[in-house]
């Protein structure tokens, strides 16, 4: 059944499918789908609305992704509040007192994944392996564990760790780094200017060996790896991101339909399965261009498979 779907992830538009939502899903076959506040009203709305998705791939494991990371990224929060537990509260703890955050930190995603399991997902897209930078755009801010990269690298090396004690799968991003961008790329195109040395050093260093099935990718331009196209539509970087940072697993791209690319949808997704993007994502649950990403994404690829059956194995 993996074999047959297509290499995108979309997004669904409110609470429960509907009709042309059902049709779309059986015709284009999608690697996942993505869940956004809009979908989650409470724990039992949200469980019929996934188990209804895995019923029509027949296929208990079928991968449904979640942007719960806690601060101001919960899209539980009609279920729960995690205002305060931001990956900064974290990243503060750990320097400050590695045991209590062994424990608060282990106690605050033991719970999160036994919320993630109520309501049907299996992979929680984070952590947020950017650098907090000052002066920077706050998009990143209090989602980033630290300003400093070794605190950035452990935490993230003990959040993949512990969501996989409880069968849920991670995605590192936003890979190679989104910290220095200056702007929000859910609006503009962020250019980074630093040197390879000092990205080396410092924001693609907290991205290397993490024991990750999944990295989304940033709409960054790293102006001194490729002047022109953002991390998510170069080649150069991608080539940079699998042998210099040495990330081998699947590699999603951020959402397309995001203002920092420029192009149109289909040669957005073009752009990102050109570049050496695994999996699109899409995440706004219209319709028309979903249907113009599933058009133009392609089957799944045999490493596709290979790693998801891998990931597959974690799941309980």
């Amino acid at each position: 059944m993996i074999k047959k779907r297509r290499a995108f992830i979309v997004g669904i538009k409110s609470l429960k499918l509907s009709k042309n939502e059902i049709d779309f899903l059986k015709k284009y076959k999608p690697w996942g789908v993505i869940l956004f506040l809009r979908n989650i009203k409470s724990i039992k709305q949200t469980k019929s609305l996934t188990d209804n998705i895995k019923k029509i791939f027949k296929d208990k494991n079928y991968p449904i992704l979640i942007d719960q990371e806690g601060g101001r990224v919960n899209r539980l929060s009609n279920i729960i509040s995690f205002d305060n537990l931001t990956s900064e509260y974290f990243g503060n703890l750990y320097e400050k007192d590695k045991m209590k955050l062994n424990i608060v930190y282990k106690l605050f995603i033991d719970n999160t994944s036994h919320l993630l399991k109520l309501i049907g997902a299996n992979i929680n897209t984070l952590p947020v392996l950017d650098l907090r930078v000052k002066g920077a755009s706050n998009i990143i801010g209090d989602r980033s564990f630290s300003y400093n990269v070794n605190t950035v690298s452990k935490m993230g090396d003990l959040c993949i760790k512990l969501f996989k004690d409880n069968s849920i799968g991670t995605v590192i991003k936003h890979i190679p780094g989104h910290g220095l961008a200056k702007v929000d790329s859910h609006n503009f195109t962020p250019i980074v200017n630093q040197s390879i040395k000092h990205l080396k050093k410092y924001d693609f260093s907290a991205f290397k060996k993490k024991n990750c099935f999944f990295a989304m990718t940033g709409h960054v331009i790293y102006k001194n790896l490729d002047q022109f196209n953002t991390a998510t539509h170069s080649k150069k970087v991608i080539s940079y991101i699998r042998n210099n940072i040495g990330f081998k697993n699947i590699l999603i791209s951020d959402d397309l339909s995001m203002k920092s690319l420029k192009n149109n949808m289909k040669d957005n997704t073009i752009k990102a399965f050109e570049a050496g993007c695994n999996i699109a994502l899409h995440c706004n649950g219209k319709l028309n261009e979903m249907k113009i990403v599933a058009e133009n994404s392609p089957l799944i690829s045999g490493f596709i498979y290979k790693k998801t059956s891998q990931f597959y194995k974690i799941l309980s």
